[in-house]
């Protein structure tokens, strides 16, 4: 997986986020600022932007300018949670021209505890940790048991997406939501919904990479 690999990544996210703008942003007015999905959409046309002005030889350089634009782009919570995801999933790849597929699980383990150092989140809490986490976890176990990447990150999409269905029943510990108290349940989490469709995102490049 090459440089080109991470932005069509990061592409294939920004798109699928666009279409699903309004219905994240409903899921952010129930327990949240109503602006989740404005703020994503914004932050990853700005992705868009800086990928094409600046040389990102590989995909680490992606997944850095990726952070650093959504940190200095996007405000809430998203931009410095998803802008630290990535930078620290990019640091890990460090300077290798490829990744292999220990190689992005390694990069979204550090992603994950980025995420959970920042927010200093656990799982069921109602957050995006409770998405990413399963995914990381499902991408593990899928390539010791030696599927290939277009399964393992397959499995990992299908996690994530359970994960962020699996918060609707959660009270939210993390975040405004949490002001809500008992009044948060019943909600899915709108982080680890679009935690689910970046993860998804990253299963569909895949997928196209091997048909």
């Amino acid at each position: 997986m090459d440089a080109a690999f991470f932005r069509a990544w990061l592409a294939e996210a920004g798109t699928v986020i666009e279409s699903q703008r309004d219905h994240l942003t409903q899921l952010d007015a129930a327990i949240g600022d109503a602006d989740h999905g404005i703020n994503l959409a914004r932050g990853f046309t700005a992705i868009s932007v800086a990928l094409d002005q600046a040389a990102t030889p590989t995909p680490g350089s992606v997944l850095i300018l990726a952070g650093s634009t959504l940190i200095s782009k996007v405000g809430g919570a998203s931009g410095p949670l998803y802008g630290m995801a990535l930078r620290q999933a990019g640091k890990a790849l460090g300077d290798a021209a490829d990744a292999g597929l220990a190689d992005l699980a390694a990069c979204l383990e550090a992603a994950l505890a980025g995420v959970q150092k920042l927010g200093a989140a656990r799982e069921g809490e109602k957050t995006m940790v409770d998405a990413l986490a399963p995914a990381v976890a499902a991408l593990h176990k899928a390539i010791s048991e030696g599927a290939d990447a277009a399964d393992a990150l397959a499995a990992a999409a299908v996690a994530a997406a359970a994960g962020a269905q699996a918060t609707i029943s959660m009270q939210a510990l993390k975040g405004r939501a949490s002001y809500l108290g008992p009044r948060s349940v019943g909600h899915e989490d709108p982080g680890a919904a679009s935690t689910a469709i970046i993860m998804g995102a990253l299963s569909e490049v895949a997928q196209r990479q091997v048909t």
